[in-house]
Parts: structure tokens; C-alpha cells; sequence
């Protein structure tokens, strides 16, 4: 009954459920009728128009990609699959219908004992909690241990949503909102990390590149349109498209380019009387407390130059399964999804493209060796729910699965015979030292827009209220 019931709502996709969902919490909201149903349609179709570009983006990234791959003759073993697919194998395993209710209600219960500020309404994107989970499952067949490490990966994400919150009020612009989006946000602290260094590279840490700063300094060439233009040309070239296709691509990027903020515009409009409506409701019934709506990562990739840094980073993605020794996989299916993967690389660097592309190769280096050492996994994790493998392929992965840092980490940790084990425990400490490390970099960043003083990261007026007693 509980599979039927999960299987149902799944099977209508976000864009039919989450206006639905929308819609509800706006009247709970008291919102009222007609404004929550008005912002809950929007949201839906919002969803289906950035679901539009990210297929224009596939379609046309994809040939492209295997244009460039057939020039280089790689020859990897393990084929990216692409999310799709992964997702898909991880809602068929054993585990998916337990998941599902319990990580919904593991977050009420960390909601009300003040252990998250984040309500995570992105069912769809539970599939990540339940590939931990699955993929534990498969390792060591055990449930427990399986749904255990599952609900602990939805902890940390959790946690990570609350730590994030700042940057997507103030970089994205969404007050209210967090992203809950494991395979994505959990890279946050090793961006954060990584620009921090950038900050001590001479040269490079005075480069300013946001894309205001190129439509100064560059005027037309600088504006998203005809980068996407050259983007896509540039990648038509590499990939030893004749001149039309060449010219077809560029157009196609620049559509991309243009297309995705405008439909993530709309989802936004959908999103802030809900965002409100909950903010207002919680000041009122809980004065101090804040709650963030959990979201799909999709509400924040269309930004200019997020956008730009996904596709400049398709070519060196494909050098990086070149050049890595540790690489197995051949990057195909999910080059769509990149403007996920390196949206907190640039988000780190304040849509700084320079920094954002630097962040984006330590991203993907991890990427490529994490979907290389878990190809064996989730190729028996494909086998058991009847996946139906693509010709001459004998293992997959993707560009998504390898995104799973944590799930790896523990994974690799709960076996001491495992080869892996002692890079676990390494990776493991290395993960919390980043995240200390960083763990006020984000309030730093934006401690204006907070009304945070820069130093001490305290309200602007407790300090100055401090400093006049001091004076006095």
C-alpha cells in the first residue's frame, strides 16, 4: 500500500505535484485562494519550462559530446547513464518505499527540536537520500544499516541547506529558501574551500569576472546571448561539426543562456507570496524562528554565469576523463546536468566565472573518481531492479551518481577490509576540517546584506552599540 501510494505521487512528476503541494501550503499559509493557487500554477509552470531548456540543452550538448569523444577515441568502461536512469534504479530498489516517509518524518522531528530550520518538500530529488541508502544496501545487504545511513545523509543535508540558506537569499535572491539538494550542496564546503585558496593565488584573486563586470568591460561580448553564442560555437568546432551545425549550436546556447534565468523568473514569482506567507506565519506563531522551504536545486541554475561556467566546463570535462588516471568513466548522458554540479563552485566565488570554472574542475575531479569507484555498485544496483543495459556496456555510472561525497565517505567507512577504507577516514576528516574551516565564510560574504559587522560577524548595531560604551 505505501509503495502504491509513493509510486502515484512519483509518477506525476514535480510539476504536477508540486503546485499541488504549493497551492496547499499557501492556504495553510492563509495565503487564500485564488493567490496560492495562482502561485502554486506558476511554480508548475516554471518547472516545465526549465525542464524545456535543460532538454534543448541535452539535445543539442549531447551529439556534441560524442562528436568530441569519437575525435579524442576514449575508450573508457563504465558508461554515464545519466540521472534519469539513476534515479530511476534508486526508486526501484527494496528500500525506496521506507525511505520516503521516514526522511519526511526524520526532518519534522529535527524541525521541531531545532536541530534544522529546513522543511524539504523536494520529494522527487529523495531519490539521492535513497541511493545512500540503496547503495549501502547493496554493499552489505542489510536494511538497517541501510536506511540508517540513508536518514544520516539526510541529516547532514539538512544541515548543510541551513549553512547554504544565506548564500541563496543573497546571491540568488530567494528569501526563504534553502536547497536541500544532496548530490549538489553537499559539494558546498569544498567550493567554499577552494575559493578561499583562490583568495591567496596572486593575480588570479584580483581577476574580476561576474558577468556585469564583463558587459562593462567587454560591452556586447559580454552579454550572456553572445557568450552562449561563442560557447556553443566553440564547442561545435571541438566537436568537428561542419559549418551549419556549427552555427546551429551557438544559436541553441545562447537560447539556453537566455531561456533558463527567464524560466527560473518564473518560478520565483510562483515562489515568494509562499516564501512570505511562511515567514510572516512563523514570526507570528514563533517569533525568532526561521523555516526554509527545501527546493530543487533547478530554482537557482540560471543565473548568467552559472550558465556559462556549465558549458565552458563541457570540454574540460571531457579533458579531465582524459588526463585523470583514476578515471573509468566515459562522461556522456549527464553533460545536462553540469549547471547543477558546479552551481555551488560558482555560487562560492560570487558568479566570479574565473574562480567558478577553478572550483568547477576540483568539483568535477572528485566527481570522476567518486562515479569510478561506485560503478561496481551501482551497476549491481542496475542488475537487481531489472535495468536494461545499453549495448556493450558492462558498467554504469554518471556524472550525478559520482556527486555523492558523503554516501561515499560513509559507505567506504563501514567496511575496514575495504581497499578504500583508510581514504574514507581521510576524506571523512578532511570533509569536517573544510567545513570548519569555511563555516563563517558565506556570513562573511554577505555580512552587508545581513547587517552583520564584517569582523566579529555580530549585528552592525550590537557592535557599534559595544564600541560607543567602550568610547564612553
Amino acid at each position: 500500500m505505501i509503495k502504491q501510494a509513493v509510486d502515484f505521487v512519483l509518477d506525476l512528476g514535480p510539476s504536477i505535484m508540486l503546485p499541488i503541494i504549493m497551492t496547499v501550503f499557501g492556504l495553510l499559509l492563509r495565503q487564500g485562494f485564488k493567490k496560492s493557487l495562482t502561485a502554486g500554477i506558476t511554480i508548475g509552470i516554471g518547472f516545465i519550462g526549465v525542464n524545456l531548456v535543460i532538454g534543448l540543452l541535452s539535445g543539442a550538448i549531447g551529439p556534441a559530446a560524442q562528436a568530441m569523444v569519437e575525435k579524442l577515441g576514449l575508450n573508457l568502461d563504465i558508461l554515464d547513464v545519466g540521472w534519469p536512469i539513476g534515479a530511476a534504479i534508486s526508486f526501484g530498489t527494496p528500500v525506496a518505499p521506507l525511505m520516503i516517509p521516514l526522511v519526511l518524518v526524520l526532518n519534522v522531528i529535527m524541525l521541531s527540536t531545532n536541530l534544522t530550520k529546513t522543511l524539504n518538500v523536494d520529494i522527487w530529488n529523495f531519490w539521492h537520500l535513497i541511493f545512500a541508502a540503496s547503495v549501502t544496501y547493496y554493499a552489505y545487504d542489510n536494511m538497517i544499516l541501510a536506511i540508517a545511513v540513508g536518514l544520516i545523509v539526510s541529516a547532514i543535508t539538512l544541515k548543510l541547506a541551513d549553512w547554504t540558506a544565506p548564500a541563496v537569499e543573497h546571491h540568488f535572491g530567494l528569501k526563504g529558501v534553502s536547497m536541500a539538494h544532496s548530490e549538489t550542496v553537499n559539494f558546498a564546503p569544498i567550493t567554499y574551500a577552494s575559493n578561499r585558496i583562490v583568495d591567496k593565488i596572486p593575480g588570479i584573486n584580483k581577476i574580476e569576472a561576474d558577468p556585469e563586470t564583463l558587459k562593462k568591460r567587454f560591452g556586447i561580448f559580454g552579454e550572456p546571448l553572445v557568450m552562449g553564442l561563442v560557447l556553443g560555437l566553440l564547442i561545435g568546432f571541438l566537436g568537428g561539426y561542419d559549418a551549419k551545425g556549427i552555427l546551429t549550436l551557438g544559436i541553441q546556447m545562447s537560447a539556453v543562456l537566455i531561456l533558463m534565468p527567464r524560466m527560473v523568473a518564473l518560478l520565483m514569482e510562483g515562489l515568494i507570496p509562499i516564501s512570505e506567507g511562511a515567514r510572516d506565519l512563523i514570526n507570528k506563531k514563533f517569533p525568532g524562528k526561521n523555516v526554509y522551504i527545501g527546493l530543487d536545486t533547478a530554482i537557482v541554475i540560471g543565473t548568467a554565469s552559472n550558465m556559462a561556467v556549465a558549458l565552458i566546463m563541457v570540454p574540460i570535462t571531457l579533458l579531465l576523463a582524459v588526463i585523470l588516471p583514476y578515471n573509468g568513466m566515459l562522461p556522456f548522458a549527464d553533460f545536462a546536468v553540469l549547471p547543477f554540479t558546479v552551481v555551488w563552485a560558482v555560487a562560492a566565488a560570487r558568479g566570479n566565472i574565473i574562480r567558478g570554472i577553478i572550483n568547477s574542475i576540483v568539483t568535477l575531479m572528485i566527481v570522476f573518481f567518486i562515479a569510478t569507484n561506485l560503478a561496481d555498485l551501482a551497476t549491481t544496483m542496475g542488475r537487481a531492479v531489472g535495468f536494461d543495459f545499453p549495448e556493450g556496456a558492462t558498467q554504469i555510472s554518471g556524472i550525478d551518481l559520482g556527486s555523492h561525497v558523503i554516501p561515499w565517505i560513509i559507505v567506504r567507512l563501514l567496511d575496514p577490509s575495504n581497499p578504500y577504507f583508510i581514504a574514507a577516514i581521510v576524506a571523512a576528516l578532511a570533509y569536517c576540517l573544510l567545513w570548519y574551516w569555511v563555516r563563517n565564510d558565506i556570513k562573511r560574504q554577505y555580512a552587508k546584506e545581513m547587517g552583520l559587522d564584517a569582523k566579529t560577524l555580530k549585528p552592525v548595531e550590537e557592535v557599534q552599540e559595544n564600541e560607543n560604551a567602550y568610547k564612553a
